[in-house]
């Protein structure tokens, strides 16, 4: 059957259609996406008239595209820029009425979960206890386990575009905001650090979504052209090493790196200070990138609950 994924994420509004049934690897067969920022566009916790005015008209693309495309299900969700606003209730509302899209909004554990879930389908039982890292635009899962579900998961609101937002105003930024930024990342990983320390050392450490893909692929990694299944690796001395450079840097200058985007350019240097404290703080001394992640996990998730055919 073909399925679309619509994730209504803190940076980007992304429909990824696949091809899949049980049992079978879903094959992408079209991605429509739409940078929005949403995690940038809070006005004192509130999602703004202009910023629902284009999630709506971005909805609305998306949904012409799945039908376009042939899609007999389309699972709708949205995560941290959504779920945080305080006028949360409202905007789905509004979408809903003006698209007929009724938005799931997930639960940072459950984003969590499903990001864990679609990790241990890529790298299989071999791979043992994984400790999976994901970095969004509003948000830092991070998850633990054995088995599909993890032991523990967590959501903290540690996103790229949360971050840049409310603490690095500068461009390039100033070096006291940096520090208070890092400081303020550490401190809040810290807090849940000693709850997954207790359940043992992972086997396998993973990083999955943009932000992790960016740095690796700036740290010397394959770049996209070379496939899915090509290893690309994050080392934590390759991360120190280009933390300063990035603070050094405008966003202009980090958008000529390569593999970074020009939407995701002004975010880089505070997804990389929640990469850097996360590998710190949990002992990671390479973290291996994924290329599935959260779409991944639900489309996984949805296709274990169809009958088998």
């Amino acid at each position: 059957m073909r399925l679309g994924v619509l994730d209504v994420g803190s940076n980007t509004v992304h429909l990824l259609v696949v091809d899949a049934h049980p049992g079978a690897r879903p094959l992408p067969a079209h991605s429509y996406k739409a940078e929005l920022r949403l995690a940038e566009l809070l006005d004192d916790g509130a999602i703004g008239p202009a910023g629902v005015e284009r999630l709506v008209e971005t909805i609305e693309g998306a949904v012409q595209t799945a039908e376009d495309q042939g899609c007999e299900e389309v699972l709708p969700f949205a995560t941290s820029a959504v779920r945080g606003a305080s006028n949360a209730d409202k905007v789905l509302a509004k979408v809903k009425a003006k698209t007929g899209v009724d938005l799931q909004v997930l639960a940072g554990d459950e984003e969590a979960r499903l990001t864990f879930l679609a990790a241990r389908r890529w790298f299989g039982w071999s791979a043992g206890k994984l400790l999976v890292l994901d970095i969004g635009g509003g948000s830092l899962e991070i998850a633990y386990g054995l088995d599909e579900e993890p032991d523990k998961a967590v959501s903290l609101p540690l996103g790229a575009g949360r971050l840049t937002a409310a603490m690095l105003p500068g461009d390039p930024p100033d070096p006291q905001d940096v520090k208070a930024l890092r400081r303020y990342v550490r401190a809040e990983i810290a807090r849940v650090v000693g709850e997954f320390n207790r359940l043992g050392r992972p086997d396998h450490v993973v990083a999955t979504s943009k932000t992790f893909k960016q740095l690796a692929r700036i740290a010397g990694a394959a770049r996209s052209t070379e496939g899915l299944y090509v290893q690309r690796e994050l080392s934590h001395k390759s991360l120190q090493e280009w933390v300063p450079k990035l603070a050094a840097m405008t966003v202009e200058q980090r958008n000529t790196l390569p593999g970074v985007s020009e939407g995701r350019a002004r975010q880089l240097l505070a997804g990389a200070l929640v990469a850097e404290g996360a590998m710190d703080l949990f002992g990671v001394q390479v973290a291996e990138i994924c290329p599935w992640a959260l779409r991944e996990g639900v489309i996984l998730r949805r296709l274990d609950h169809l009958p088998a055919s």
